[in-house]
């Protein structure tokens, strides 16, 4: 199996076994049909995954992978708001009047900041480190903005990136503040292993580890059986991720840029219910 499956499954144990049960308190996440939603928690989850090794993609039921890096380039390469944008309707619970989800993700990676060199968004500043600093300290981006908060459908889960290269190796950091475990864990990081992966290839470096740190790592009620039903399932052999190696520029990519070879999975977990 791969590790990314072992890491899962360790991670859910690790909550089902020794989580912290809000159910006592008065909870903000609520069910369709008005009623609390609770979770099991664990603080400071911390995964390490080596991209050189293996492309992080869960095997024990089907990610639509293709769907997750549609999003991925939504926020990043498009820099968008807006819900119509987006081929999925992942975002659509989300979307207000004006078919936004108002001034977050890739609003705020749009946003100009003046620099010595110029004005860049932090995409770009990144990108430019990248190609002329790459010893840099300073690669990091932020989409959590405290003055724009009040104007945000959701406020960012996975919401700051670190990358940092080391020999020839791009490596990042993942910051989440809120993971939902069973709707979006892999989801997340499948898509900052390609994001990282992206940025690699146009940069003239190899990945290297992405690290996820989760603040609040949990488990809702409604899906407490789902996960344990998940996790006794049998896992498979990591799969492997084909990138066009044509693509020399960040804005050239697209979901056609990428396959996934031997990707064989537990069935889909269907009738999940998301908590708002």
């Amino acid at each position: 199996m791969s590790l990314c499956d072992e890491v899962f499954r360790d991670n859910c144990r690790e909550i089902l076994e020794n989580g912290f049960s809000d159910e006592h308190l008065d909870v903000r996440p609520r069910w369709e049909d008005g009623s609390p939603a609770h979770t099991l928690k664990r603080f400071g989850l911390v995964n390490r995954y080596d991209l050189s090794v293996e492309f992080p993609l869960l095997t024990l039921r089907k990610i639509n992978y293709k769907a997750a890096i549609d999003e991925i380039l939504w926020i990043w390469q498009k820099k968008s708001n807006r819900v119509c944008d987006l081929c999925s309707g992942i975002w659509d619970q989300w979307c207000l009047p004006d078919g936004t989800i108002g001034k977050a993700y890739g609003y705020q990676l749009a946003r100009k900041y003046q620099f010595p060199e110029g004005e860049f968004d932090q995409v770009d500043r990144v990108l430019y480190e990248l190609r002329h600093n790459p010893g840099s300290r300073r690669m990091m981006t932020n989409l959590y903005n405290f003055s724009d908060l009040s104007e945000m459908a959701l406020y960012p889960c996975a919401y700051s990136m670190t990358f940092n290269v080391t020999g020839n190796k791009l490596n990042g950091i993942l910051n989440q503040r809120s993971n939902d475990m069973l709707v979006a864990n892999n989801w997340n990081v499948m898509q900052y292993a390609v994001l990282l992966i992206m940025f690699a290839q146009v940069s003239e470096l190899e990945p290297g580890e992405l690290v996820h740190v989760i603040a609040d790592a949990h488990i809702y009620d409604r899906h407490m059986e789902m996960v344990r039903e998940l996790i006794a399932r049998p896992a498979y052999p990591a799969p492997r991720l084909m990138v066009d190696p044509e693509v020399r520029d960040f804005y050239d990519f697209t979901v056609d840029s990428f396959t996934v070879e031997n990707y064989q999975t537990g069935p889909l977990v269907r009738g999940i219910p998301v908590a708002e």
